[in-house]
């Protein structure tokens, strides 16, 4: 399953930051996806960035407030329409299995090794993210690119 033309896999505080007009990281956010959609490169989620989307969006704070669910159901319906979109399938459990015996990871890092196994069955080579600590640990496998350029 090889994908072309360089492909980013978007990681979701890109998509939380890109739709909150009040995240300090919000200009930043829309403008890099802007810059690679222009290039042509295929910006790539999957179905976990798409829950977890949801769920940080319905976890009230100063900056999301209490957003309807009709939005943040047509954020996620919109995402799936403008994103190329791949499924967390069996490939990819096996791949994280596989994963986590390689590079130890426990708790919410779980999340972000599922992500990397996604992106490796996929053949999805880098990741666009604002928690570049959190995928160090996966360097060797990927490349991470910075929110902060």
């Amino acid at each position: 399953m090889q994908t072309t033309n360089n492909p980013v896999f978007i990681d979701t505080n890109i998509l939380v930051y890109a739709n909150l007009a009040l995240s300090p990281f919000h200009v930043q956010a829309t403008e890099r996806l802007q810059v690679l959609a222009e290039q042509g490169i295929d910006l790539w989620i999957s179905r976990q960035t798409l829950r977890e989307y949801l769920a940080a969006m319905t976890r009230q704070t100063d900056l999301t407030g209490n957003i309807p669910i009709t939005s943040l159901v047509a954020d996620v319906r919109y995402f799936a329409s403008y994103f190329r979109l791949v499924e967390d399938n069996l490939l990819v459990t096996e791949r994280l299995l596989s994963l986590m015996e390689e590079i130890p990871s426990g708790g919410k890092q779980v999340h972000d090794a599922n992500i990397v196994a996604t992106m490796l069955v996929y053949g999805i080579p880098q990741l666009l993210t604002h928690n570049i600590g959190d995928f160090a640990r996966f360097s060797g496998l990927i490349t991470v690119l910075s929110l902060q350029g």
